[in-house]
Order: C-alpha cells, then sequence, then structure tokens
C-alpha cells in the first residue's frame, strides 16, 4: 500500500520515500522518520500499560477502601475485610519457600517454555503451577486445612453413608439441614468426596491433593485451547502467566479449582482428536464433563458460553455436536433417574441463598467490588493485555477473554454472587488470565507473583 502510494506521488522509489528530481534521498533523514514512528509507537504502548496499571490499582484500593467504610458503619457485617471475605493477617518467613520459587520461575519459566517441545512445555508449566500452589498453601495452615471446616463438603458424608444414591434422592427436602457450602451447591461436589473416600484415599489432605491436581490441570487444559484458536506461539506466551496466577492462593484449596480444572477439559477436549471418530469421541466426553457442571455449581451455567464460542471456532460436524449433546444429556437423566432434578435444586438453593445473610449485602457495592476480586485474581498482566484485546493482536485469545468476560459480567449483573467470589471466579478467572499473552513481558510476571504472595501474606481466607 506503501509502494503504491509512492508510485501514485510520480517518485517511483520503493517506500514512497519523496525527494526533488536530480536530487538524492538522504538515508539519515529516513532513518530519523523510522525512529520517530517507533518513538511513537512505544509511548503510546507505555501509556496504555501505565493506564492499565493505574486502572488496576485503583480499582482494588478503591474497592478496599469503601469497603472498609461499609463495615466499620456496619453495612458489612460478615466480611471483615471487603470485598474479601476473609481477615488481615501477616506472613512473613514462612513464605520464603514460595518466594524463591517465584524468582526462579520468573526468571526461567518464560525461556523453558519457548524452547521445548509443546507437550514437554504444557507439562513443565503443570508443574511450575503446582509447584507453586502448593508453596503458597503450607507457608500458611498447610494443604487440608480448608477442608476440615465444618461448613465444607467433608462435614456431610456420615449422611450419605454407604448410600449414595438414597442420599441423591433426598438432597432437596434435606437441604436446610446441611453445612453452608452444600446448601449453596448442587450435590455432585460431595459426591466426588465421598467416591475419592470409597477408593481408600479419605479425609480432607486426599481432598486438597485431588482439587489441587485437577485445578492446575487447567492451565494444560487453556494452554491446548489456546494453541488451537491463536496459535502455538500465543499459547506458549501464556503458560507462564497461568502457572503463576495470583488465583493460585485460592486453587489451594477451594472446591471452585476441581469446578476449573473440569471445565477447562472439557472445553480443550472439543478441539483435540485426530480422525474422525477420536474426534467424536473427544466430543462426547466434552459433553459429560461440560453436561456436569450445572450439578458442581449452579453459577456455572454461564461459563457453558466458552465451550460455545470454541464450537463454533472450530466448525465440529453434526455427528461430533450430537456425540457432545449426547454426553451433556447422559448426567442429566442420570441425575434424574437417581432422584435429583436440577430445577427444584436451584429452587431449593435459592430459597436457602434468600434466608442467607449473604443475600443483604449490598448490590450496588458488590456490583464494582466483583471485578476487583476479580482484577485481583488474574493479575495487573492481565489488565494490560486487556489494552491490547480487539486490537487485531491474537483474536483467537480475544474471543477466549470475551467469551469468559462475558460470563462473568452475567453473574455479576445478576446479583447472586455478591462476595466470596475468590473462589466463585476461579473456573472464569483462569481464562481471562490468557489475556497476559497479548503483552508479556518479565516485568508484569514478576508482578504477577508479587501479587499472588501479598495476597497470600495479608489475607487469611477460609479456603
Amino acid at each position: 500500500m506503501v509502494e503504491q502510494m509512492g508510485a501514485e506521488a510520480g517518485d517511483g522509489r520503493p517506500g514512497g520515500a519523496s525527494a526533488l528530481p536530480g536530487v538524492a534521498p538522504d538515508p539519515r533523514s529516513a532513518r530519523a522518520e523510522t525512529a520517530s514512528g517507533t518513538g511513537i509507537a512505544l509511548r503510546s504502548s507505555g501509556g496504555r500499560r501505565t493506564a492499565a496499571l493505574l486502572i488496576w490499582a485503583l480499582l482494588v484500593a478503591g474497592s478496599f477502601g469503601v469497603g472498609a467504610v461499609l463495615h466499620a458503619a456496619g453495612v458489612l457485617t460478615i466480611d471483615h475485610l471487603p470485598p474479601l471475605h476473609g481477615h488481615f493477617r501477616v506472613l512473613t518467613i514462612t513464605l520464603l519457600p514460595a518466594a524463591a520459587f517465584a524468582i526462579l520461575a520468573v526468571t526461567a519459566l518464560p525461556a523453558l517454555v519457548e524452547r521445548t517441545g509443546f507437550g514437554r512445555a504444557s507439562l513443565i508449566a503443570y508443574g511450575s503451577a503446582l509447584t507453586w500452589t502448593i508453596l503458597l498453601a503450607i507457608s500458611a495452615d498447610g494443604l487440608a486445612a480448608p477442608f476440615t471446616h465444618r461448613q465444607e463438603y467433608l462435614a456431610v458424608l456420615p449422611a450419605v453413608g454407604d448410600d449414595p444414591l438414597g442420599w441423591l434422592a433426598t438432597f432437596t427436602q434435606r437441604l436446610p439441614d446441611y453445612p453452608t457450602h452444600v446448601r449453596g451447591h448442587p450435590p455432585l461436589p460431595v459426591l466426588v468426596v465421598w467416591a475419592l473416600a470409597k477408593i481408600g484415599l479419605p479425609g480432607p489432605l486426599w481432598a486438597a491433593l485431588l482439587v489441587i491436581a485437577v485445578g492446575c490441570s487447567a492451565t494444560v487444559a487453556i494452554a491446548l485451547t489456546a494453541r488451537r484458536l491463536a496459535g502455538e506461539q500465543a499459547a506458549r506466551r501464556a503458560l507462564p502467566y497461568l502457572a503463576l496466577t495470583p488465583a493460585s492462593v485460592w486453587i489451594a484449596t477451594s472446591m471452585d479449582a476441581f469446578f476449573m480444572g473440569v471445565g477447562a477439559w472439557g472445553v480443550a477436549l472439543l478441539v483435540l482428536g485426530r480422525g474422525r471418530f477420536a474426534r467424536i469421541l473427544f466430543w462426547a466426553a466434552a459433553g459429560v464433563l461440560l453436561g456436569a457442571l450445572p450439578y458442581l455449581s449452579y453459577g456455572l451455567v454461564p461459563y457453558l458460553l466458552i465451550p460455545v464460542v470454541v464450537a463454533v471456532a472450530v466448525r465440529p460436524s453434526r455427528v461430533a455436536v450430537l456425540a457432545a449433546l449426547g454426553g451433556a444429556a447422559a448426567v442429566t437423566l442420570a441425575f434424574a433417574a437417581a432422584g435429583f432434578l436440577w430445577p427444584a435444586g436451584v429452587a431449593a438453593t435459592h430459597a436457602q441463598w434468600a434466608a442467607d445473610p449473604g443475600a443483604a449485602r449490598p448490590y450496588l457495592y458488590f456490583l464494582v467490588a466483583n471485578l476487583a476480586v476479580l482484577a485481583l485474581l488474574t493479575g495487573p498482566a492481565v489488565a494490560v493485555g486487556l489494552t491490547r484485546a480487539g486490537r487485531g493482536v491474537s483474536p483467537g485469545i480475544t474471543l477466549l477473554v470475551a467469551a469468559a468476560m462475558a460470563a462473568v459480567l452475567a453473574l455479576d449483573l445478576s446479583g447472586i454472587t455478591r462476595g466470596e467470589v475468590e473462589r466463585i471466579w476461579l473456573p472464569f478467572a483462569a481464562w481471562i488470565t490468557l489475556a497476559a499473552a497479548l503483552a508479556p513481558t518479565r516485568r508484569l510476571l514478576a508482578l504477577q507473583a508479587i501479587t499472588g504472595l501479598l495476597l497470600q501474606a495479608l489475607v487469611i481466607s477460609p479456603w
């Protein structure tokens, strides 16, 4: 286009450099023009980065400031550190192993995932995610502590006993008798920890290890999806940010991290498989995993927008779509046959939610504060990356991030998620973290790790 413009101007020189007849162009002038254009671009990029970081910091700080005022005024009585559902604390020396690993990972991980084969790079990132998550968790109360709480899922296992089908058939009717987390969710999370105990892995520690292993595996699943939609280089750039996400503070050990892993693999299976038979098999398995999401958490229904967007992007065959729908239908039919009807569960849980103090939290505050928590989970690097979304940089990444953001906004606007979203946002935050791949730098990766360390050091959470 530039050459064409130069030709139209009558100079005939490549690049359209203008000159008076008989006078040779000055190469210093051309270099100066190039340097000037580059300088303007760098200043523009730097300005957007600074603005993004400033907005990120103001959103987080403002939400904590307003939350402190509301708490002092008695408006928020059940949250002691709003917008987070936790308490303030100070950790020091116990965080040194996690800090040391963060320094090592920030220094070495980007190069490692860039130079090795993609499969090995994904395993390195997964191992880094596991190490980072576990080191953060053991710096305080340890891995198993959250699952020992009397309001957690394991507390209801005696009621399940040796008759899970009988328990499932009466789940809705007996819901008011169960712990808080059980009342707020469908029955599948309880059945997961029950099955874990039945295969010889009982207790809080095994439950925590399962949650961390499955939750961190979302790093690999999301990278595989990004590779198909955005290319291998974009997926490689995302891997360090997926591994060192600040959300790791709540991946260990919230059951929502398990939901995150299940959902991520449900989406990834839509882009895997070579050959017609393999693709149909993978789509059927994807349907089972994605069909299980509403039975893990009612709030995961908007999450299904992500696989829909991916499915449209990869243009599957009609048989593959039917296989996925069949897998999802099989989950629904199995629960219905066992006596649990999903709409009845939604109605019963909503009644419990409406009677809970959490329903009295101010809607307008949490409408904004919930997004501040999302900003903490995803970190400042994502805020910078979002400034490049929609600018033609990696449309596949932008598509995945936009789908996850739309799902979050739908939940946020609904008013059902008023607080405690540091765990609820986990499945969505993992996909939004892909935005960091749009503007990756080592400094931003370091900021991600610092954010995670500060969250672990200063916040004690029930999860």
